[in-house]
């Protein structure tokens, strides 16, 4: 009985720790935001002995390397041998590439065409038309129906005003006016979701029309999707830096940034209150304090906002992991890295990338700019253009704030986990399942940040390309996360057609075969220090 009080009392205090310590830090916690002017370049090289095997997104699968164990090592050399073929197209996508550095782009061009292939599944893709904003350069059945949805606006008759926008956009996407006014009669008769549908594919056509572009910052606002609307008005700015609306696009990014760290700030605090009660919950079951502390601990972290978690969860997802030494790799993987992330749109973030010794092709990323790719993903890939397409689609998830948006929604469920290996807010960070549709935007935008950047556009179609010849049994790792190949080879194909994106521009193939030479190296060097110290431990068991 004296137990039971005596526990009863223990609880009720921690309770009054609890309440008094998140209101403490609820209370001190500022609202607003820091934009730093330079992105912090930090490579973490330090080597320590922990366990290798982070592949933390889904549960291994046999991939390629499996498969490949059990045959001879002549018959995988042979299988690795590039075919003459294969080596008289690098051959020309390297002079390409000497003409491209050196300016003459038309030259480069040219080799460019003849070392590539053409896409196999966009014949039927018509490229995009030059984008009409005056009713009058509208063909005559066009301005038939701009006219019958214009008297179907003026008369308030929703069948006839959808029905006459909904054919004047199919059969002319590039009619500007003609999609806001679908979007904005679409919102008035309740169809939100589609409005913005009709908006993102609109803006995706044509991402250089303002007024479009405004019009969708304005939707998803009104629908309180702060974040992408944000990231919407960054890309114009950023990707239009002669408009003469840059600055206020960048402006108006910012508002909207603000706002969506305040709604995220009031989701974590109003947890923080679900979090003590699990905490306290963990301890009444296990008797141990680790729950209410880990939930404590959680929610402050939490609070901290972005840039805060990723730090944490970075600082002890570092300390699970071994991380390459080597510092020309270290250096080429950070000069990709920085260069994308230049032009992402989010520069309060410390962008850091990180090599981890595993041969699976695989990479991932943390809240706040932190993301670490496999060594198999650079001896894997063919181009600094292919690698930086795994790099461009992981950093988008970052600043589309993927990852954050499943922490604090799933908060509450990660500190019940806690008890269970890998449970917590880390483990949950660690474990990412990313919807379909968070996985297409950064396929969008990773696709965007390549063109931007000066890369071929296709060097992420390429990369999932590479990765759909390469799988046997089963996919490669980081492609068992991700919608499937011959669709998102398909996908990536047509926006690429469709948008008009240079797909013969830099690929960057000596200086990568010479990475990527460095990391085989380093992969066969780790594996058989692996074996040694297996063989170190039968003996010594």
């Amino acid at each position: 009985m004296k137990r039971k009080w005596k526990s009863l009392i223990l609880a009720f205090n921690w309770v009054l720790l609890s309440l008094g310590t998140s209101i403490f830090v609820i209370l001190t916690q500022s609202p607003q935001i820091t934009l730093a002017k330079e992105p912090a370049v930090i490579i973490n090289t330090s080597k320590e002995e922990t366990n290798t095997d982070i592949d933390k997104k889904k549960p291994e699968t046999p991939t390629e390397e499996t498969t490949d164990n059990k045959k001879p090592e002549s018959e995988k050399a042979e299988e690795e041998k590039p075919t003459p073929e294969e080596i008289a197209r690098q051959k020309k996508l390297i002079e390409a590439d000497k003409l491209y550095q050196a300016g003459n782009i038309a030259e480069a061009e040219k080799i460019y065409r003849q070392a590539k292939d053409s896409f196999t599944n966009t014949s039927d893709i018509q490229p995009r038309k030059q984008a009409i904003v005056n009713p009058v350069e509208l063909s005559p059945a066009g301005k038939v129906y701009w006219r019958e949805a214009r008297a179907g606006i003026a008369s308030n008759l929703q069948t006839k005003t959808l029905v006459a926008l909904k054919l004047l956009v199919e059969k002319y996407p590039e009619f500007i006016p003609g999609n806001i006014k679908y979007a904005q009669s679409l919102k008035k008769y309740g169809q939100e979701e589609k409005a913005l549908e009709v908006l993102e594919r609109a803006t995706s056509l044509y991402p250089n029309q303002a007024e479009l572009v405004k019009v969708r910052v304005d939707a998803l606002s009104e629908e309180k999707k702060w974040m992408q609307a944000s990231l919407a008005a960054r890309q114009f700015a950023m990707l239009n830096p002669d408009n003469p609306q840059a600055p206020e696009f960048v402006q108006l990014a910012d508002e909207k940034l603000k706002k969506y760290t305040s709604y995220i700030r009031r989701e974590t605090r109003g947890n923080a209150i679900a979090n003590i009660i699990t905490g306290v919950v963990g301890y009444a079951a296990t008797g141990s304090l680790l729950g209410p502390f880990s939930a404590l601990d959680s929610t402050m972290m939490l609070l901290k906002g972005e840039k805060g978690v990723g730090r944490s969860v970075a600082k002890q997802a570092k300390k699970r992991m071994e991380l390459i030494e080597d510092k020309e790799v270290n250096a080429y993987i950070n000069e990709i890295g920085q260069k994308l992330a230049k032009i992402a749109g989010r520069d309060e973030f410390e962008y850091e990338f990180f090599v981890i010794p595993d041969k699976n092709l695989n990479a991932f990323a943390l809240p706040g700019g932190k993301i670490f790719i496999h060594t198999g993903a650079i001896a894997k890939t063919n181009s600094e253009a292919e690698i930086a397409g795994l790099i461009g689609h992981e950093l988008s998830h970052v600043v589309l704030s993927h990852g954050f948006q499943l922490v604090t929604q799933a908060n509450l469920i990660s500190n019940v986990t806690q008890y269970i290996p890998l449970g917590g807010t880390v483990g949950r960070i660690l474990t990412f399942d990313y919807s379909r549709d968070m996985e297409r935007q950064a396929d969008r935008l990773g696709t965007r940040l390549l063109t931007a950047g000066g890369y071929a556009a296709d060097g992420l179609r390429n990369l999932t390309l590479t990765m759909k010849k390469q799988q046997k049994n089963a996919p490669p790792v980081w492609l068992s996360t991700h919608p499937g190949g011959g669709e998102r080879v398909r996908y990536l194909e047509t926006l690429i057609a469709t948008n008009g994106y240079n797909r013969y521009a830099y690929e960057g193939v000596a200086r990568h075969q010479q990475i990527k030479d460095k990391v085989k190296q380093i992969i066969k060097e780790k594996e058989e220090k692996d074996k040694k110290d297996d063989e170190k431990k039968k003996v010594k068991g």
